[in-house]
């Protein structure tokens, strides 16, 4: 794509997202649900686009984790609109009113939420992030530039179009959302140089796309790397409760950010409990990479495992694979996290409350959770309706990121004539 066209997209932007700056809230409510209730009706020609597109991957040899990434059915297309509807029943953020002082002076100085801009989104393959990110960017008064992987281009380019149909029927201009129309990466790189007309660059997918983008934008970049969330089986644990969520963050959905990647199991309950959760996960394909002890552990009770490297605790597998250490305190898990973990999600198992509660604070994550798992990291499960991407980052936005990451603020300042001597 070239250079001009690419800039032409963000001057588009720049103007739509001037004009949506100050839409009242049922305006930015009704197009919500207008993209709902369009999704739910376009339903088959947005599964037929998908069938295409996982056609195609299949050919091309993407793997069965990323493939399910990739697909959609009848279910969750429903549940798509269902998370645009959710955003659609939340309160508008922008106009909240942050801050409000009187000065000696007379000035009335009130802080106020107000929409970033335009912000540009660059993920791969999975299409629910086209509506997602679009959602929220309109909920908040942002225009969207949405760059996504070849993977999923014609399932995008089907949801793009769905989502500025519903943009012309509620008197909107449509290019306040724009999708990219080439999976060439030159336009990215044109994309990432557009500084005087793109607020806030949002990277989601794996480590490569997103540490190129981060070492290529000229533009603010919100971000994490990757996700190796760690789960930490405590001596006081609910044994049966830790099996559960272990399976579940390991298992439910592995090609995700907020699968479990590392398993700590402390070593008063490691005999009993490694060989049990072992066998539940084996079950479900699983492999392991163990240290030495719990290679051990397992060795004895002829489950099959390989020793882990010291890369492999660093290492998001989005993959039926986990890395097992036996630690012999709580500040040792601690430690462990904080030096091996992407600072994503961490969760520990315990009835101990002074444990659960150490934990929770001193683990420098952005997610910390005590007995549950760490796959409800996500702006869907945190009531935010979607989210726009998960943040590792400690400025601005950490953690999903929902409507209110979205937004700015500024200064109005109300005056009776008042000059500064």
């Amino acid at each position: 794509m070239k250079e001009k066209s690419i800039e032409q997209i963000a001057l588009r932007a720049r103007k739509a997202s001037l004009e949506i700056a100050n839409l009242s809230a049922k305006a930015k409510n009704d197009v919500l649900k207008k993209i709902a209730a369009l999704l739910e009706e376009n339903t088959k020609k947005i599964l037929a686009e998908n069938k295409k597109d996982l056609a195609n991957a299949k050919a091309n040899g993407l793997n069965s984790v990323m493939q399910e990434r990739l697909r959609l059915d009848e279910k969750y297309v429903k549940k798509i609109a269902d998370g645009v509807r959710q955003v659609a029943s939340l309160p508008d953020p922008i106009g909240k009113i942050l801050q409000k002082e009187k000065r000696p002076n007379g000035l009335e100085i009130v802080k106020e939420t107000t929409s970033i801009g335009v912000i540009a989104i660059i993920y791969e393959s999975r299409p629910n992030v086209t509506i997602d990110c679009a959602v929220l960017c309109l909920k908040s008064g942002n225009a969207t530039i949405l760059r996504g992987g070849k993977e999923a281009f014609l399932t995008n380019q089907i949801l793009g179009s769905i989502i500025q149909k519903a943009l012309k029927a509620c008197k909107i201009t449509a290019d306040a959302v724009q999708v990219i129309p080439t999976v060439d990466r030159k336009a990215i790189e044109e994309l990432l140089k557009q500084n005087t007309l793109i607020n806030c660059v949002i990277p989601r997918g794996g480590e490569a796309l997103i540490r190129y983008v981060t070492e290529n934008s000229s533009i603010p970049v919100i971000k994490h790397f990757k996700g190796v969330c760690n789960i930490f089986v405590d001596e006081f644990a609910d044994l049966k409760m830790a099996k559960a969520i272990t399976v579940n963050a390991k298992c439910q959905r592995p090609s995700t950010c907020n699968a479990a990647e590392n398993l700590l199991i402390h070593k008063k309950v490691s005999n009993k409990f490694l060989p049990e959760i072992a066998k539940e996960l084996a079950k479900k394909n699983v492999s392991f990479r163990c240290d030495k002890e719990s290679l051990k552990i397992l060795s004895s009770n002829k489950i099959p495992a390989e020793l882990a490297t010291e890369e492999d605790f660093y290492t998001e597998y989005n993959d039926y694979i986990i890395s097992v250490k036996i630690v012999n305190n709580l500040k040792d898990a601690i430690d462990f996290i904080n030096k091996y973990s992407s600072a994503h999600s961490e969760a520990i198992i315990t009835k101990n409350k002074s444990n659960g509660a150490e934990f929770l604070n001193s683990v420098d994550s952005s997610c910390v959770y005590l007995n549950a798992s760490t796959r409800f990291t996500d702006g869907y499960e945190f009531g935010l309706g979607a989210e726009i991407g998960i943040s590792t980052d400690k400025l601005h936005a950490r953690g999903p990121m929902g409507l209110a990451e979205l937004c700015s603020y500024k200064y109005k300042i109300y005056g009776k004539g008042q000059c500064r001597s």
